[in-house]
């Protein structure tokens, strides 16, 4: 049996998502199709719209066979950590042949060659990325900064866009981890990534996030075009998650040296974002104040998370070398027996019941207490209750 994986976050699940489950199948062949979805809380550094049970039932019924967790010290993490964290998982199991993945230009080879060069790291390389790290820059955009200007052999287009971004730190991962998978990249249709502008059925999850908060007829009208029939169904309860508060109060209460260890920190960030915060009290004040050309508001929003979370640089870093854990959040019923089998041939342990997490140790263990940990703080931010061992069967 053989897999096709998607790396997602399905905030919320939309129609875009849906035609690439149905192209991912139809392209690779694959029996079954993989989902490692972010938990409660996203790299965008919010809480999500729905809970993780939620947007993985979504994600079943709208294709998939199964859904993995992708846990949270990645799902809040840069996009280098975000695409390493989830391939490290799917390294692991050998049914994994093929990882789709959306984008707005590039074949695989594309894909490949700007990996092959960005891991190669000549000497003019490194010094031309560390000069561009010595200011604060993200290590992505110092990486791709470094690449253009030693002329390497890249597509400039996939360090460009967001998606196509990502598809390359997909390619690096898999290079990194020696893995047999097959990148699978498939062209965007309808909104770009960020568009804020509702369409009759591709939109943007920022247009339709915005949206499920807007409440208009018109708003309604878009939501119930994009969006499958359970989404929209969940979407017409859905209220904000009111995270705003709490990151900034646990930023304020904690100890500067522990903001300064979370993995999007860099150059006393940590510092400009207290200064900030103390001068405007608001979120979305703070945040504007410290944007700048080099911090986006993204990470801005990440490290708050990180901080809110426990979340430490080095401990993700120790969790990439080290064996984790396949949690499954849901399963479809029709030939679950068999996907389960398949997930637990792998080099992880799987985890469906509290029984299987009782197994894990050191890295492994430590990672998913903070999974245990952001469910339970989501669950406080949306006034709900859910067990943590609840695998569901769509």
């Amino acid at each position: 049996m053989k897999f096709c994986a998607v790396i997602c976050e399905y905030n919320p699940f939309h129609n875009g998502h849906k035609y690439l489950l149905a192209e991912a199948r139809a392209r690779t062949g694959c029996e079954k199709l993989l989902c490692v979805m972010s938990g409660n809380f996203t790299q965008r550094g919010e809480a999500a719209v729905f809970h993780k049970y939620e947007r993985a039932r979504h994600a079943v019924l709208g294709g998939a066979d199964a859904v993995i967790e992708l846990p949270a010290a990645f799902s809040v993490a840069p996009a280098e950590l975000f695409a390493r964290g989830a391939v490290h998982l799917l390294a692991s199991l050998p049914a994994v042949a093929a990882l789709a993945f959306g984008c707005e230009s590039g074949e695989k080879e594309d894909f490949l060659k700007t990996a092959r060069a960005s891991l190669a790291e000549s000497k003019s390389f490194r010094a031309a990325l560390k000069e561009n790290l010595r200011d604060g820059t993200s290590y992505i955009r110092a990486r791709n900064a470094a690449l253009l200007a030693t002329g390497a052999d890249v597509d400039e287009a996939l360090l460009a866009s967001p998606n196509n971004i990502l598809g390359t730190e997909y390619c690096r991962a898999i290079l990194s981890e020696n893995a047999a998978i097959e990148p699978l990249p498939v062209r965007r249709v309808g909104a770009g990534y960020a568009d804020s502008e509702l369409r009759p059925d591709f939109s943007s999850a920022t247009a339709l996030r915005a949206a499920m908060q807007d409440g208009s007829r018109r708003a309604k009208k878009a939501l119930r075009n994009n969006l499958p029939a359970p989404v929209f169904a969940a979407a017409e309860q859905c209220r904000p998650v009111p995270f705003e508060t709490a990151v900034l109060c646990a930023f304020l209460a904690a100890p500067p040296a522990q903001a300064a260890k979370c993995p999007d920190c860099a150059e006393g960030l940590e510092n400009r974002i207290r200064a900030m915060l103390r001068a405007n009290p608001v979120f979305g004040e703070m945040l504007e104040k410290c944007v700048s050309k080099r911090y986006t508001a993204a990470r801005i929003r990440r490290l708050l998370m990180q901080n809110f979370l426990g979340i430490a640089r080095e401990d993700v870093q120790r969790y990439l070398s080290e064996p984790l854990y396949i949690r499954t959040l849901a399963v479809k019923k029709e030939g679950a027996e068999e996907t389960l089998a398949a997930l637990g041939e792998g080099a992880f342990p799987l985890v469906v019941r509290k029984s299987d997490a009782v197994l894990l140790k050191k890295e492994a263990l430590a990672c998913f207490e903070t999974d245990v940990r952001a469910n339970d703080l989501y669950n406080i931010l949306t006034k709900t209750h859910t067990n943590e061992f609840e695998t569901q069967f769509v």
